[in-house]
């Protein structure tokens, strides 16, 4: 009978109620969440392993790669500023995708590491070739600058010759015709 008091004499509070059984979820919820990121984290983490021997054959000059793990809401490997490594919706899935100007490329997806990995190099290396190829235009482009700037200074040594010359002609017609003026018996 003490019970029925007890129960009686506290009112009741159905959304008090409702609001920590939600909170409780919403708790278990983030957990699962937490689990699966740190999940996401690990595998990124076990193929960042795998890619070293790829970025230790890197030569030693070039610095285009920026390897390492974010940890947002979307843990990501980067490779470079363009690219990285996400994992897809089924946290097995890798997906390696780059950023150009037209959105975002996927570049391979598996679930082996070893696949992304030959993928990942792949990547490096087409990378590696267009920065050759930029550092060659460079070269190449210096060397037509140069040209062009030899002749425009070989044109302007002629002009500024050739404007010594009229200025001293200009000059010498002028010392005639102040001589004539000034001494017209001569």
């Amino acid at each position: 009978m003490a019970e029925t008091e007890k129960a009686e004499s506290k009112p009741a509070q159905p959304l008090k109620d409702a609001i920590r059984d939600a909170r409780i979820e919403a708790a278990e919820r983030s957990a699962v969440v937490v689990d699966m990121r740190d999940a996401d984290l690990a595998r990124l983490e076990i193929l960042n392993d795998a890619l070293d021997p790829v970025f230790a054959e890197v030569p030693a000059g070039v610095d285009i790669f920026d390897r390492g793990i974010s940890r947002g809401d979307t843990p990501r490997l980067w490779i470079d500023v363009l690219a990285h490594v996400t994992m897809g919706r089924d946290k097995r899935l890798y997906r390696l995708v780059q950023d150009t100007r037209y959105g975002r490329t996927t570049l391979a997806e598996s679930y082996e590491t070893r696949d992304i990995v030959e993928a990942v190099t792949r990547y490096v290396a087409r990378r590696l070739v267009e920065r050759e190829r930029a550092l060659a235009d460079d070269a190449a482009q210096g060397e037509v600058v140069a040209r062009r700037n030899a002749a425009h200074a070989k044109r302007a040594r002629r002009w500024r010759s050739f404007r010594a010359f009229l200025l001293g002609v200009v000059i010498g017609v002028i010392g005639l015709v102040a001589l004539a003026i000034l001494y017209p018996n001569l």
